[in-house]
């Protein structure tokens, strides 16, 4: 699956623009990106459709590329799962449903966000979209409310919502997301120390509460990253000129980190779980280093070029892609 975003998409981000400044939404995207490092969140920071239209121009294309990543990893470890319901958590500018959409045949999508701007634009932005994201419901709430209202779901979401929540409230959110959650509950941060912190602490809580793990671990033993380590991917996406003028940058492209989890009911039949590349894997001429999670721990192996069946597997592994359970064996 292409990272790029989705034809109707991009129209509808265009449709958007036409007649806006460049400039000032550039300037706006600037300031709104400031009050989220500082801590702000959503309700505080989006308070009109050109503060949700600045959001979407220089963080949408990202997110929904982090997300599709994910949802594609969780068809890949659940194939015969097939959801029809997504509760988009946090949706902000609706993201995760748009990529969510490209995975799976959704027939119902809510949106749940604090921000009127965020959810006005997404229904702006899907009113060309799959049936399911015109159709949504929209749920103004604070994911710090009364979980027990949430619609139940086949798949929940919650992309780059857990960083806008105090510390304190992040577990009983987890929580209440699980406790919605009927299948799939998938969790998407910054792929930073702090973002891979709160993956890290919502794992806990979710194998106490019984969770099956699908993706990135192939365990559910404590995580065996210690120091300044932390676990976290990255995809690559093309940047339009107007992303770019958004962002200030240069380059037609851009590299998202992001950290993740996918977790799964009981009753969710998922495929094995393999080692997992944590790292772009380093070739030189005696063969390629890939650092791996496995089932034992962390692993640093080593595939030379004369274990050719093993060097041929290892040279298309690439950051955050699993060695094949039926793999050859390793030098």
């Amino acid at each position: 699956m292409t990272p790029e975003l989705p034809a109707p998409l991009r129209a509808a981000i265009d449709r958007e623009l036409q007649g806006v400044s460049r400039k000032g939404l550039a300037e706006r995207a600037q300031r709104t990106s400031a009050a989220y490092r500082a801590g702000q969140s959503s309700a505080g920071v989006i308070r009109s459709a050109e503060d949700a239209l600045a959001y979407a121009l220089a963080r949408l294309p990202a997110t929904y590329a982090a997300c599709l990543t994910v949802f594609a990893e969780a068809e890949r470890m659940a194939p015969q799962y097939t959801p029809r319901r997504l509760l988009d958590a946090g949706s902000g500018t609706a993201a995760a449903s748009w990529a969510a959409s490209a995975v799976w045949p959704l027939e119902q999508v809510t949106w749940l966000d604090s921000s009127r701007p965020f959810l006005e634009m997404a229904a702006r932005l899907a009113s060309e979209g799959p049936g399911a994201l015109k159709g949504s419901e929209r749920i103004r709430a604070d994911l710090t409310g009364a979980a027990d209202s949430w619609p139940k779901a086949d798949v929940v979401c919650a992309s780059y919502a857990l960083a806008e929540i105090a510390a304190e409230r992040q577990a009983a959110v987890v929580s209440g997301l699980w406790a919605a959650c009927e299948g799939l509950l998938v969790l998407v941060e910054p792929g930073t120390p702090a973002g891979y912190a709160r993956i890290l602490a919502a794992r806990q809580a979710l194998i106490a509460q019984g969770a099956a793990l699908l993706a990135p671990c192939p365990h559910s033993a404590d995580c065996p990253l210690t120091g300044s380590d932390w676990c976290h991917f990255s995809v690559r996406l093309p940047r339009s000129r107007d992303h770019r003028l958004a962002k200030g940058a240069e380059v037609p492209f851009e590299d998202e980190r992001f950290a993740y989890l996918i977790a799964a009911r009981p009753d969710v039949a998922a495929g094995a779980r393999s080692p997992r590349v944590l790292a772009p894997p380093r070739s030189g001429k005696p063969g390629i280093d890939l650092k791996l999670c496995t089932d034992q721990g962390l692993e640093q192996r080593f595939v030379g070029k004369r274990d050719k069946a093993g060097h041929g597997v290892a040279r298309r592994l690439g950051w955050g892609d699993v060695w094949p359970a039926s793999g050859p064996g390793e030098d």
